[in-house]
């Protein structure tokens, strides 16, 4: 499916937008079932998104119905929750301490356990909590980031088998610092129902350019093979990011 692309001036205004569309979306979900399963990202852009959501809920008389709302992580390094590099540890400080949503509907990856057991934990909680066809999850919606190198999520160039992995999620490192980290494969994000990708800035520039016009040099790339199978694909970019497409 060919993705839906939005460019904004700048990276507040997109993230004013994104919130908005989640609490739009999100609400036309609920208009037919009483749960929805997100998967939330890392990196800079992603959490300035979430900083406004946070915002935006403070704001609004029509709150989104957080208690119906289940919250997962699409990779985590493997470090604890108040490191400054946690995921998680992110997203709560901007986002989820400013909502009143059940902890139990927070299903953070533990980075401070051991890796092996912690992916075979997570994994049970993926299977247990979402509905899933042919036992892949199938996430309503899907928040991803995407690096110079065109890796997303924690699947990274050098580390092609973990898109078509049969596996739910698995252990990754990151190529320079040698970082562990637990990913989900991209077997289960081209299985969600939407995927966004978000990206900011001159730096994405090339990489951005080289995955929307489909250019060769986007074969290495594990973002250009986040395709979903039966979902829709967006891109919420600013301009300096989208300069070139």
């Amino acid at each position: 499916m060919k993705p839906q692309v939005r460019i904004f001036t700048e990276p507040e205004i997109m993230a004013d937008s994104l919130a908005e569309e989640f609490f739009r979306y999100t609400n036309s979900v609920f208009l037919t079932r009483q749960k929805m399963f997100v998967a939330l990202s890392g990196g800079n852009t992603p959490l300035l998104f979430f900083t406004k959501l946070g915002e935006f809920n403070q704001q609004r008389k029509n709150r989104i119905e957080w208690k119906k709302v289940h919250f997962y992580w699409g990779d985590e390094r493997c470090v604890p929750p108040d490191d400054a590099d946690s995921n998680f540890g992110s997203a709560e400080k901007v986002l989820l301490s400013q909502i009143d949503i059940p902890r139990e509907n927070i299903n953070r990856i533990r980075g401070e356990e051991d890796p092996a057991a912690e992916i075979e934990r997570y994994c049970e909680v993926l299977k247990k909590t979402i509905p899933s066809q042919g036992g892949i999850p199938i996430f309503d919606w899907i928040f991803l980031g995407v690096g110079e190198d065109g890796h997303t999520a924690s699947i990274f160039p050098d580390q092609p088998e973990l898109l078509n992995s049969s596996d739910l999620c698995r252990l990754a490192k990151h190529p320079e610092n040698g970082q562990n980290r637990i990913t989900l494969t991209g077997t289960v994000i081209n299985s969600a129902r939407r995927i966004t990708f978000i990206a900011a800035g001159e730096n994405k520039r090339d990489v951005v350019r080289h995955i929307i016009n489909n250019e060769s040099a986007a074969k290495k790339y594990p973002a250009a093979k986040i395709l979903p199978k039966h979902g829709s694909i967006d891109w919420y970019l600013d301009s300096k990011a989208a300069d070139d497409i």
